[in-house]
């Protein structure tokens, strides 16, 4: 993996809020355990088997701290998956629930002429209880996802995700690019 100059770790004050831990003392425990020579699965494994029986859902903050930790040491910055590609997400609350959601978002993306150059094939939709998605491939090989996801109030956010984005630079245009639409279909809603 490449080396890169150190940067600020994002969303440390949380992980220190839900493991009852500092990054200081995350520090000591991945000098302690030689994370400096650890790929990232491994070093996540170390993290997960320590946070058993401390947090709700160690795999989820192993994952956390372990990006966390490769920001600190210049191993990636902020939305660098481990691959070296990059991702990043915007969302919008909105008023409608879930269902009416997705419905609306269906029928803006499929008119929207933004949101038609960001999907190279027809988008797949599928879902669970908690969450609905729209997903297709960008014409670079990314993955594009939108997911109507509910809020406790009975509304739902909008989040629109885009993975495996070749360069930083790219996902920061890109993440303009969404933040946009996501505003015309709110406006449009």
């Amino acid at each position: 993996m490449t080396k890169r100059p150190a940067t600020r770790p994002s969303r440390v004050e949380s992980i220190e809020r839900a493991t009852g831990r500092t990054w200081s003392a995350w520090l000591e425990f991945m000098d302690r355990i030689g994370a400096h020579a650890l790929d990232h699965a491994r070093i996540a494994a170390a993290v997960e088997q320590d946070l058993q029986g401390v947090v709700d859902n160690p795999a989820w903050w192993a994952q956390g701290v372990t990006v966390a930790y490769e920001q600190h040491a210049g191993r990636r910055v902020p939305g660098q998956r481990p691959d070296g590609t990059f991702e990043f997400n915007v969302s919008k609350a909105t008023r409608l629930d879930m269902h009416a959601l997705m419905e609306a978002w269906v029928g803006f993306a499929a008119q929207d002429d933004e949101v038609l150059r960001f999907v190279a094939e027809e988008p797949r939709r599928s879902g669970t209880d908690k969450r609905l998605y729209w997903r297709g491939k960008a014409p670079d090989g990314s993955n594009v996802q939108v997911s109507s996801e509910p809020k406790k109030n009975g509304s739902a956010s909008l989040v629109a995700t885009q993975t495996g984005v070749a360069s930083q630079e790219r996902a920061e245009d890109a993440k303009v690019a969404w933040r946009a639409i996501l505003e015309r279909f709110i406006a449009s809603t």
